[in-house]
């Protein structure tokens, strides 16, 4: 059975729980409610809209993809910013 567009986003989005630039780590929320500690080091690639930046321009509740293996993110990619979450038409 093949998989929809709409499945595989649902299943390879996160949404950001938390932050720690400082100790380079992010919590992720799957979509089952399963909870993910990312480590991100200076070789981890983060892309919001405005392009490459670093931890402290993700924020709790961005929506994410991510690409890495063993608990190490080599590059996250902001899908849709919380604040355009919250001030959606669907509220």
């Amino acid at each position: 059975m093949t998989q929809s567009i709409t499945d595989w986003l649902q299943q390879n989005r996160l949404i950001v729980v938390s932050v720690d630039p400082v100790a380079g780590r992010v919590r992720l929320k799957s979509e089952g409610a399963i909870c993910t500690d990312l480590h991100c080091g200076e070789e981890t690639v983060i892309t919001t809209e405005d392009g490459a930046a670093d931890l402290k321009a993700i924020n709790a509740g961005d929506i994410v993809k991510v690409e890495g293996s063993g608990g190490r993110a080599k590059r996250i990619v902001v899908v849709r910013r919380v604040w355009d979450e919250l001030t959606s038409p669907e509220f």
